[in-house]
């Protein structure tokens, strides 16, 4: 069911008092923009975690917007130094550091896959060489990964901590309080997709991980079945590279070097979506903290 963050009284200005109240415009906008993410929670691949920003992104723009009605800023300014509004900035702070780190560990990868593909070009022709940049780019994964599992396990406790302060208030307020919980919960939960993605730590990863390579082996390639589908481009190439590797009684050929490069090709591509999406969103958090702030100043 839809929260129904603001009652429809406080944002309704009715021209003509035989005229029925009605919710703002914006509260079913943003009840949509919710249900819509929460929909999607179960989707674990690079592009549906990149639609998860986008809407992350839309919710946000509509909360910017709610934060602009009078009602909205009277109440906030009213409880200026309440505990729950306490919560909510460091929330805001909370979400920015997050994706900070989540910023890092694209860059870092991208990088890191832009290297590996310089350096398959360049020794072309000279296959069984790659090993070593191979190994190069599965350290850096290593790193990149140990950082974000550190992040994912404080993660997991400040969603646990997210509790905030029990609030005795109007209806409306109330409404306004808990649209606002609202946001930061689905923010944190797709943020703790999107750093799960770029681990590659999906459902079943391990199973599916040599049925793909397998595949890539052979020099005729089936379609990927289903569950290959849900794997993000982080762990398609992972458990790709981490294969070859492996394959020491088998020489590396120009056709499995060709399909590293489109693989690794994907991956960029997915990075380069996952890294604007996370730069709107941060923008819209500066946007709405920035906003609070202004508010709770006046």
């Amino acid at each position: 069911m839809a929260v129904s963050p603001v009652n429809s009284k406080a944002y309704y200005h009715a021209r003509s008092i035989s005229l029925p109240s009605r919710p703002h415009p914006l509260i079913p906008e943003f009840e949509e923009h919710l249900c819509r993410l929460r929909a999607s929670e179960a989707a674990s691949s690079s592009s549906s975690t990149s639609l998860k920003l986008s809407g992350l992104t839309d919710l946000h723009d509509c909360v910017d917007n709610l934060l602009l009605l009078p009602f909205t800023q009277q109440t906030l300014a009213q409880c200026c130094h309440e505990q729950w509004v306490d919560e909510l900035l460091d929330g805001s702070l909370r979400l920015l550091d997050i994706c900070g780190m989540a910023k890092d560990a694209l860059l870092q990868t991208r990088e890191g896959a832009q290297e590996l593909q310089s350096s398959m070009r360049r020794k072309r022709g000279r296959e069984n060489g790659i090993s070593s940049e191979i190994e190069k780019y599965l350290t850096s994964r290593k790193k990149v990964k140990k950082a974000i599992h550190k992040a994912l396990r404080s993660l997991k406790g400040m969603k646990n901590e997210c509790r905030f302060a029990a609030l005795n208030k109007d209806p409306e307020t109330l409404s306004m309080v808990t649209m606002l919980r609202e946001v930061e919960t689905i923010t944190l939960t797709v943020l703790e997709a999107l750093l799960s993605s770029i681990t590659g730590a999906t459902a079943g990863s391990k199973q599916r991980g040599w049925s793909l390579v397998s595949k890539l082996m052979q020099h005729n390639r089936v379609a990927c079945d289903e569950a290959e589908a849900e794997q993000s481009e982080f762990e398609k190439v992972d458990n790709t590279l981490c294969t070859l590797l492996g394959n020491k009684n088998k020489s590396v050929n120009v056709v499995h070097v060709d399909n590293v490069h489109n693989e690794v090709s994907k991956l960029e591509s997915s990075i380069q979506d996952l890294e604007e999406g996370i730069e709107f969103l941060s923008r819209r958090l500066i946007k709405t903290r920035v906003s609070l702030l202004n508010i709770l100043s006046h």
